[in-house]
């Protein structure tokens, strides 16, 4: 299974839905990716992909400052799960990964 790309996240939280892009790309082998939303970037940590069960955690400053741990399961090019803040109730996430480009460099 291959979640590489980049991905539109919609995050139904106690204060509103969130909207975030992550992207996930392969680095020497390991799976690396980053968070972009509320106008800042912040690098996932511990990332991994079993099956087709992918979890990772990020921290964020905005809109407050949180640990993210986010649980999801991949359909092809949909995924859908939780993301758990501290000791907050999980929020459900869905997400939708972007169509690659043509032309564009990989």
């Amino acid at each position: 299974m291959s979640v590489e790309g980049t991905w539109d996240l919609s995050i139904s939280t106690p204060i509103g839905r969130i909207k975030a892009i992550v992207e996930f790309r392969r680095e020497d082998g390991v799976l690396v990716g980053t968070a972009h939303g509320e106008g800042e970037e912040v690098p996932l940590n511990d990332l991994a992909l079993d099956g087709d069960r992918l979890t990772w955690k990020q921290a964020v400053t905005k809109p407050m400052r949180l640990n993210l741990a986010f649980a999801v399961t991949v359909h092809g090019d949909t995924l859908e799960g939780t993301s758990k803040a501290g000791r907050l109730p999980a929020s459900k996430v869905t997400g939708e990964r972007r169509a690659l480009q043509t032309g564009a460099a990989h």
